[in-house]
C-alpha cells in the first residue's frame, strides 16, 4: 500500500525542525534536502494586513522514511515537527484527513 505526507500549511510556523530531521535521518551533506523550506511573503494584503507562508516542500532525496515506517516510527519530519502539521500515513488516510482541512498539501512519491 502506498503512503502520503499530509502538510497542513495553515499551522507550519518555519521552524526548520523537518529540514533538520530529515536532514539527519538521510545522512545528506550541506545543501542537499530531503524536504526543503520555501517561504512566501511577507507581501501586504488589499485592505491592510501582511500574509507571510512556509512551505515545506519534500524532494527527490525524500525517502518517506521507509526504514522507520518498518520499525514501526512516524516519518522523520513529522515526528520532530512542534506545530504537528505534518501527518503520515496510507494514500487513503491521508486524502481523508486532507479533505477535511483547510491549507493543506498531500506529498505521494512516484514509485
Amino acid at each position: 500500500m502506498a503512503n502520503a505526507l499530509l502538510i497542513d500549511y495553515e499551522f507550519c510556523t518555519g521552524c526548520h525542525a523537518c529540514e533538520v530531521a530529515c536532514k539527519k535521518h538521510l545522512g545528506l551533506p550541506q545543501g542537499q534536502f530531503g524536504i526543503k523550506l520555501l517561504q512566501d511573503g511577507p507581501r501586504e494584503l488589499p485592505g491592510g494586513g501582511w500574509e507571510y507562508n512556509y512551505l515545506p516542500m519534500p524532494t527527490s532525496l525524500c525517502d518517506m522514511c521507509a526504514p522507520r515506517i518498518a520499525e514501526g516510527k512516524d516519518a522523520a519530519c513529522v515526528h520532530h515537527c512542534p506545530a504537528h502539521a505534518m501527518r503520515f500515513g496510507t494514500v487513503e488516510e491521508i486524502a481523508a484527513a486532507a479533505a477535511e482541512k483547510g491549507r493543506r498539501a498531500m506529498f505521494v512519491p512516484t514509485v
